[in-house]
């Protein structure tokens, strides 16, 4: 083990030498002396962990590898009273704190500072007469879906199963059944939250309606979400699955597709994903190499209305694919089909008031087989009830009526090496779509947003400037010291300024495809 003596040692030789990587000497935050650690770990069931530690690497890993947390303490609470006994220390110690459960979303790793994981608060109790789940913070999806299922319900989850359920939502979560039910966030009760000052608080729409608000779409940043109560919905099967084209039909299916989002009821939710597979032995033959369009749909009406509302689409010409087909709830997983293993990529997103097809076919373009790195575009039909208000009053941009995402999957072992390519590409595609953007969604920044240059825009660009600014004067209320600094989007300024209040925790989007 690597006593604390030894890590300050390090940081010492550092400064000397101008500083740890990605953080100016002057600003390191302190390493707490091991007799601190020591009363730490005896206040709280979870592990307390420091660099050199067995099990710090583990414990600071997620599902994004092209970054990971390096904090000079490391908290595994196994409840809410870990949580809160961290944060107390935080404060005394004068560290910085982050939170993460499978680190989806991670684009701000800490170094130094104090890491809360929450993996190990995983329980779910569903209570079928109420139609509600109660979630610890570290709950995945796919857990929550199952129990539910077992009740003939579904919550509101996103497309990939091993997301956790608490970010997901604060960032207001659109999902699976978005058009027809809105968004997760829309659906929550009540949220138990340790706020800066280690006070554990049980919020509700009555209780405390302004902090409640703003928690559910642009909550990061105001404290750690502990537990998660929200509303169930009465879905046990859907029509869905994918119609896929190939490369001789791309053009003309997102003609089709743009034109038929303007025709179906708010009780179908799409997408359409352009992916050029790379030529890899590891990858079926029906995709190795290969650029197809994929549309997914999950339809909460019956088949054969289903089948009736999808023809439009099945005429534009032959499939490559097409698994459209009445499913359990518990299989929705499988309409987008993400991928299930850790790695590393970038992600941003665009939401638009409209989009017309010639621009989405020069996006195409820009993103095919020709582009300098691999990038999976993804155009999400949002809109019906989507654009209705509601208590979790921070979600931005209800107006929207698509979200155009770009994601690419950079070097795991040099992620550096892709990064500059992968977002200039982002930016020209996203260019393209330019007249009709209205600002970003928070769910769907993945990857190294933190470190732009224009950081502090980005995170304008997901509220819009007013809700921006009552973010942010809550954020200095609540949090006054800014000890919940990391975050995707922290704002650079002076010593002491508000910084941006967008996630901390790093499990931030909703389907990555």
């Amino acid at each position: 083990m690597e006593t604390n003596e030894r890590i300050q040692d390090r940081r010492d030789a550092a400064a000397s030498r101008g500083g740890t990587p990605g953080t100016a000497a002057a600003t390191a935050p302190p390493v707490p002396a091991p007799g601190a650690l020591a009363d730490l770990a005896r206040q709280v069931r979870g592990p307390v962990l420091a660099p050199g530690d067995e099990g710090y690497d583990d414990e600071r890993s997620g599902f994004q590898v092209a970054h990971r947390h390096r904090p000079a303490v490391l908290v595994g609470a196994a409840c809410a009273d870990d949580v809160a006994a961290a944060v107390r220390f935080a404060r005394e110690h004068g560290l910085p704190v982050a939170v993460q459960a499978t680190g989806h979303g991670l684009a701000a790793a800490t170094d130094g500072g104090l890491l809360i994981g929450t993996r190990r608060m995983s329980g779910v109790r569903v209570d079928a007469a109420a139609g509600t789940a109660r979630v610890e913070a570290g709950t995945v999806w796919g857990t929550v879906v199952e129990e539910a299922a077992r009740h003939g319900l579904a919550p509101l989850n996103g497309s990939s199963p091993g997301v956790g359920v608490v970010s997901y939502t604060l960032g207001g979560g659109v999902g699976v059944l978005a058009r027809t039910f809105g968004f997760a966030a829309d659906h929550v009760r009540s949220v138990d939250l340790v706020t800066a000052d280690a006070r554990q608080r049980h919020l509700t729409a009555t209780s405390d309606p302004e902090l409640f608000g703003a928690l559910l779409g642009g909550g990061h940043g105001l404290g750690v979400v502990t537990a998660m109560e929200f509303g169930l919905l009465p879905v046990a099967r859907v029509y869905g699955g994918q119609l896929v084209f190939g490369a001789d039909r791309i053009d003309d299916a997102l003609a089709a597709y743009l034109r038929w989002t303007g025709t179906v009821p708010d009780t179908l939710t799409s997408s359409v994903a352009l992916i050029t597979y790379p030529d890899l032995p590891q990858l079926p033959p029906s995709l190795r190499g290969r650029s197809l369009a994929q549309i997914r749909i999950a339809y909460t009406g019956s088949a054969r209305e289903g089948e009736k509302l999808v023809a439009p689409l099945r005429a534009v010409g032959p499939l490559a694919g097409d698994d459209l087909r009445e499913m359990p709830y518990a299989e929705s997983h499988t309409i987008h089909r993400d991928p299930s293993d850790p790695h590393a990529y970038l992600g941003d997103n665009a939401l638009l008031s409209g989009l017309d097809a010639a621009a989405l076919r020069r996006v195409a373009r820009l993103t095919g087989p020709d582009a300098p790195v691999m990038c999976v575009v993804q155009l999400n039909h949002l809109g019906g009830a989507l654009a209705r208000p509601s208590v979790a009053d921070a979600v931005g941009h209800r107006d929207a009526r698509f979200a155009l995402r770009v994601l690419s999957p950079l070097d795991a072992g040099n992620p550096a090496s892709d990064l500059r390519t992968a977002r200039a590409l982002h930016e020209a595609a996203l260019a393209e779509v330019a007249p009709w953007r209205l600002g970003r969604s928070v769910n769907f920044l993945l990857g190294d947003h933190g470190t732009r240059p224009d950081a502090a825009a980005v995170a304008r660009s997901a509220h819009g400037d007013d809700l921006h600014r009552r973010l942010a004067a809550l954020k200095a209320a609540h949090d006054p010291a800014d000890i919940f600094r990391f975050h995707p989007l922290a704002a650079a300024g002076p010593a002491g300024a508000v910084s941006s209040p967008t996630s901390v925790a790093g499990d931030g989007h909703a389907e990555a495809p």
